[in-house]
């Protein structure tokens, strides 16, 4: 642990590096008080869209992938929110940027900053839906205006996303090696303790 935290201790700060640079001040350019609205809401509507995919998974295809898709959500945000305590790496909006006093004027998060939970989280999960077309591209799109809010808000750099969008790739074909088992395991259970809701 002592060597990740040196590794990004050794590392350019964030706020130096080009492309976290020229995406705040892209930022700056299409900032406006609707904007900030929006991008607040969108940071929030996992809380709605999570449960609505697993519904729609569980009762309208019966498709079993919804428990690796419980147990997904669970376990990349525990590892994401791991790094980021290992880290340590300060939220963007914690720091007066000049020209950017838009970012400083909106809620900052208090929490650490690499990588995005959001990114780490949300990116995985879209390959559950390969198998439907239609709800795969609004949560494509979704997730696009959720991330960009990210960087938008001030709550992370460009680079903590990308990391964060790697990281949930990476972590979803880890799981999906073992979806088999897990679905089996936890349909199992379900079925002793709510027959009725056990999917066949």
């Amino acid at each position: 642990m002592f060597y990740i935290s040196y590794l990004f201790s050794i590392l350019p700060a964030p706020y130096k590096i080009g492309i976290n640079i020229w995406a705040f001040e892209f930022m700056k350019i299409i900032a406006s008080a609707p904007l900030n609205i929006i991008m607040n809401l969108l940071a929030s509507s996992f809380f709605v869209v999570l449960p609505l995919i697993a519904l729609y998974l569980y009762f309208i295809k019966k498709d079993k992938n919804v428990y690796t898709f419980a147990v997904a959500v669970v376990l990349f945000y525990i590892i994401s929110d791991l790094i980021k305590n290992l880290v340590r790496e300060p939220r963007p909006c914690h720091f007066n940027i000049t020209g950017l006093n838009w970012i400083n004027n909106l809620s900052c998060e208090n929490s650490f900053s690499f990588p995005s939970n959001h990114a780490s989280v949300l990116t995985g999960l879209g390959f559950f839906l390969k198998n439907y077309k239609y709800v795969e591209i609004l949560y494509i799109a979704w997730l696009i205006l959720v991330l960009f809010g990210r960087v938008y808000l001030g709550v992370h750099y460009l680079t903590d996303v990308i990391a964060g969008i790697f990281l949930s790739i990476f972590l979803y074909y880890l799981l999906n090696h073992f979806r088999t088992k897990i679905n089996s395991v936890l349909n199992n259970i379900v079925k002793k303790i709510f027959p009725k809701l056990a999917l066949k």
